[in-house]
């Protein structure tokens, strides 16, 4: 039996911040500790009443005095595009056809997917992320690299094939029957398997026909208990196309929810530009939309109306969006997802940016009984946060004096040098793969 005492300054929300110091919001124990059993949290609580819980046998990883959380989950990126980030001087349309159809072509290749898919899962783990859900390329063997590295690694991940039967290369096409057939393959061989998940992933309504769209429906249909996952009213360009594309359909949004495919399971990148007719109608279908803040900025598409969303009763996440989005660190995504919002005069609290990052984006996903949160049942996905990584944060942290001041230090100035430690159900993996690296170094100059 694997027993661990993971000690810190344990923080985990139980609800919604309805303000900015809105201590009914969560748990904080200043000398606490998370007691894990088998992949599986057993208990949380002060030090003493846990150590005692786990016996005199248990391993402690004593990790004071950083801060202990759920480890952090990406609702919305792109796997394909990890050597595509930092392409220059493009908006969305333009960006697409010059950089990432160029290099989603090289994932037809099981070599370079595996290894692109290796780097990628471990560049969420330097950054805390321990769970995400991210599109693969229209090839079968960019999904099964994706779901390989996941599961070495332990990860509860979330994925799928993009179906794309027009407006895209060649290479990058496939067909109404083709892209079902093959997402009906990769279903049966993933979803349910360890700890993944699929996600039937139509691209966009631009990069899909009719008939592709209710191939998409029947697959829906027949996978109640898949995610569905596309993009919707990112750029003003792209919805003029997309709407010409669909005369029919009343806006963007309508367009989905035609081939009903929205939902509950349903995530949409973006929503930008929607009408109130568009937000009560992801309201009404329960559906997601997931905000991409470095993502919306670097492509020069807009800002998203968190309060608009909270107004109309439409469920809401974050997300990096890697590679539009220019970070793979949930922190720096918080950075800026502050700065969005505060331009259009909302605020968003430190207690708010990390109830987001964590159980906000679980419940969205419906997973907020499994990661999200510490409570006893859950997985032990965990991140510890040094809020003191770099100088700055060191010079800043002499003066401040509240948690939440902490955590918008964390939030304005962290990064991947923040994450201190990160475990995957329960087994460390950033010193891990030090160590690891360490033994390659080691080995190689004994040679």
């Amino acid at each position: 039996m694997s027993v661990l005492l993971i000690r810190g300054r344990v923080l985990t929300f139980v609800k919604e911040p309805e303000s900015h110091d809105d201590a009914g919001s969560y748990r904080f124990f200043e000398d606490g500790a998370v007691f894990v059993r088998n992949g599986k949290i057993a208990g949380v609580g002060p030090y003493a009443d846990v150590a005692e819980q786990a016996g005199h046998t248990a391993e402690v990883a004593d990790h004071r005095p950083h801060l202990v959380l759920p480890g952090f989950i990406d609702t919305h990126l792109h796997f394909p595009q990890t050597q595509a980030i930092a392409s220059y001087g493009a908006q969305l349309l333009e960006w697409l056809n010059t950089y990432i159809f160029v290099e989603e072509q090289k994932f037809k290749a099981p070599e370079h997917a595996a290894f692109i898919a290796g780097r990628f899962m471990d560049e969420l783990l330097s950054n805390g992320t321990t769970t995400a859900v991210a599109y693969c390329s229209v090839h079968p063997e960019s999904v099964d690299a994706f779901f390989t590295a996941a599961e070495e690694r332990g990860m509860l991940m979330i994925g799928g094939k993009v179906m794309m039967d027009r407006n895209a290369p060649d290479a990058l096409r496939d067909t109404p029957e083709k892209g079902y057939a093959e997402t009906k393959e990769l279903i049966a061989r993933w979803h349910g398997r360890g700890r993944a998940h699929y996600a039937i992933s139509p691209r966009f309504a631009i990069t899909s026909t009719p008939e592709q769209m209710e191939a998409s429906r029947v697959l829906a249909a027949e996978h109640p208990d898949c995610y569905v996952q596309t993009h919707l009213s990112e750029n003003r360009d792209e919805i003029a196309f997309a709407t010409s594309l669909y005369p029919e359909a009343k806006d963007y949004t309508d367009i989905y929810s035609r081939y009903e495919l929205l939902g509950r399971k349903t995530l949409l990148g973006h929503c930008i530009h929607l009408s109130d007719r568009e937000i009560s109608v992801l309201a009404e279908t329960g559906s997601v939309g997931v905000f991409c803040p470095t993502s919306n900025l670097f492509l020069g598409s807009g800002l998203f109306d968190r309060d608009r969303f909270d107004r109309l009763g439409a469920r809401h996440a974050v997300a990096t969006d890697v590679g539009g989005g220019t970070s793979f660190s949930m922190l720096e995504t918080m950075g800026e997802a502050y700065k969005v919002l505060h331009l259009q005069g909302q605020r968003l609290s430190p207690l708010n940016s990390f109830y987001r990052m964590t159980l906000g984006n679980a419940r969205a996903l419906d997973l907020g009984h499994r990661i999200g949160s510490l409570h006893a049942g859950a997985d032990a996905d965990i991140v510890v946060l040094d809020s003191r990584a770099k100088p700055a944060m060191e010079l800043r942290m002499q003066v401040a004096s509240s948690l939440a001041e902490e955590l918008f230090i964390l939030q304005t100035m962290g990064d991947d040098r923040s994450v201190a430690e990160v475990y995957v159900a329960g087994r460390p993996m950033k010193s891990g793969r030090r160590q690891a690296r360490a033994e390659a170094v080691r080995a190689l100059a004994t040679a």
